[in-house]
Formats: C-alpha cells, structure tokens, sequence
C-alpha cells in the first residue's frame, strides 16, 4: 500500500491573503498621497487634512510655490504654509476641499517587527509600494554612529521620489513620514511629531511620553528615600522599549531625584521628545540604570 502526503496548503493561502491586504492597503493608501514637483525635481506629500493641508519633506521644498498633483490627475498650485524648524518636515496649503486625507496611526506605540509599508513616486513610477519591517523606534543606528532621537527606522526601500510620502502600518494608518536613508535602512519621522506640527505646536512645548504610570512609595534604601513603582507600563511605549517592567522602582529621572509625588511629572515636563533620558531604578533591591528616548504621543 503506498501512501501519498501531500504539503499543506495554509501557508501558501495566508501568503496570498496577505498579499492581498497589502495591495489592498497600497491601494486605499495611494488615494491620500500627493506628487509635489518643482524646477523638474518631484517627491510625494500626504494629505494631512481634507481641507488641503499636506505634509512633506522641506527638502523636497525650494521654492514657496509647488505643483501638488493628485491621486486623481488634479493639478493644483501649493504654497508652502510652514517649515519645521529643525525637522525635516513642512506643511503645503493647496485650495481644495473634501480631499481623501489619510488616516493617522499612534507612532508612539509602534514596536519593532512590525509591518511597514512606504508610498512614493521613484523614478519613472507613481505611487509604488514597498514593504518592510520596523528595526527600530526612538532612536536609529546610521553610518555615521547610532542616532539618538524619535526616529521610526525600518527595512523599507526609499528611492528619490518617495521623500515625503508615508510610512502606514498593517491597517493603512500613518504611522511615519519617509525622510532619508542611512546605508540599507531608512528613517521616518513619526506621525505623532508631524501631528504636533500641523497643529502649530512650537517645538519645545512640553509632550514627552514615557508610557508609565505608578505611585511613589517609601523606600528604605540608602540615599533613597522614596520612589516611583511602576504599576504600568504601557505595551511599545518609550518605556516598553528601553526594558522597564512593571514593579521597577525608579529612584532618579536625569538628575532629578524622585523624592514625592511631583518629582516625576516635573521631570517630564523638563524632557524633550527625541531627547535621551537616563533612569536610574531598583529591580528587586537591586541598582539598574536605562537609557530612555521619550516621545511625542498623538
């Protein structure tokens, strides 16, 4: 008697479904993401706001006055409304209403591993996909050393053309905007920093997140005489990434030490998202120390 074992076909069908959902995505995606040209050069922008907001690269940016070219063919003029002053971010104002905005994610839970899709328009293409997984979140490692900062980097392939498009995460929301590569990997300013932007929040305004909540206790450790125990830790936040975990006691923020109940709030009220922090904690009785990179929380 023979027998024949035939190779199971779940994998190939969950192959094709998650083909099939990024195409999907790529093509709901599309719909939101603009062509800018200027003096024969071209990148992409996103539609920020249905009311013609759209956000870029400011080096995709020379001039004040843009061709902001639809999904749909619609030519439009764009005038540069505002420039990040130390990001590489700037907000385009076209005159158009009920414009398909993009749906925005949370890049401040975003971990590494995840799915990551980018949208831009390459050489001779317009709005081609390419898929990856995040590397990193808060902070990058670059040819020139690591880069400490809010920072999304993943795996996804950019080409000129594609500066200024989005970075969206398995549901089709904005989780990033591409802005450069550093050798094989590419970094993407997250949606939360770019949010803040176009809200017209100056830079500096206090809205560091580390992702934790607690309560101070008592302690009864030399030099120490209270601390911050960590009741929650909130999954990929800024803490979740840096290895802190619920029952940490964290003794000192900086320089500052924690003392009572404000020591903390008023020390994230000092941080900078992007800002490498160093937070010194008992873990069981015992001394650690971490380096925490806050971000900005939509």
């Amino acid at each position: 008697m023979s027998i024949t074992l035939e190779a199971p076909a779940a994998p190939a069908l969950s192959g094709l479904a998650l083909s099939a959902a990024i195409a999907d995505i790529a093509a709901e995606v599309k719909q939101s993401v603009v062509l800018i040209g200027q003096n024969g050069s071209h990148g992409a922008g996103v539609i920020w706001r249905p009311d013609g907001i759209v956000v870029t690269n400011r080096h995709v940016l020379r001039d004040d006055r843009v061709d902001v070219i639809l999904d749909d063919g619609r030519k439009l003029t764009g005038i540069v409304a505002a420039r990040h002053p130390d990001r590489d971010l700037a907000v385009v104002k076209i005159a158009a209403d009920d414009l398909p905005a993009a749906r925005l994610g949370d890049s401040s839970t975003v971990r590494p591993g995840q799915l990551a899709i980018a949208i831009g328009h390459p050489p001779g293409l317009r709005s081609a996909a390419t898929v990856g997984i995040v590397v990193a979140a808060g902070q990058a490692a670059t040819l020139e050393g690591p880069r400490t900062g809010d920072w999304l980097q993943t795996d996804v392939t950019l080409r000129p053309g594609n500066s200024g498009g989005p970075l969206v995460d398995a549901h089709g929301a904005v989780i990033g905007i591409n802005t450069m590569v550093s050798g094989r990997l590419s970094l993407s300013i997250p949606s939360s920093t770019v949010e803040h932007f176009v809200a017209g929040e100056r830079p500096g305004d206090p809205r560091a997140w580390l992702g934790v909540n607690g309560l101070v206790v008592p302690l009864r450790q030399p030099g120490h005489g209270a601390g911050f125990l960590l009741s929650e830790v909130a999954e990929g936040s800024p803490a979740d990434r840096s290895g802190l975990i619920v029952g940490d006691i964290i003794v000192r923020i900086g320089q500052k030490e924690v003392v009572d109940a404000e020591s903390v709030p008023a020390a994230v009220l000092r941080m900078n998202p992007g800002d490498a922090v160093e937070i010194a904690i008992l873990r069981g009785g015992e001394p650690r120390q971490f380096t925490v990179v806050p971000t900005e929380r939509a």
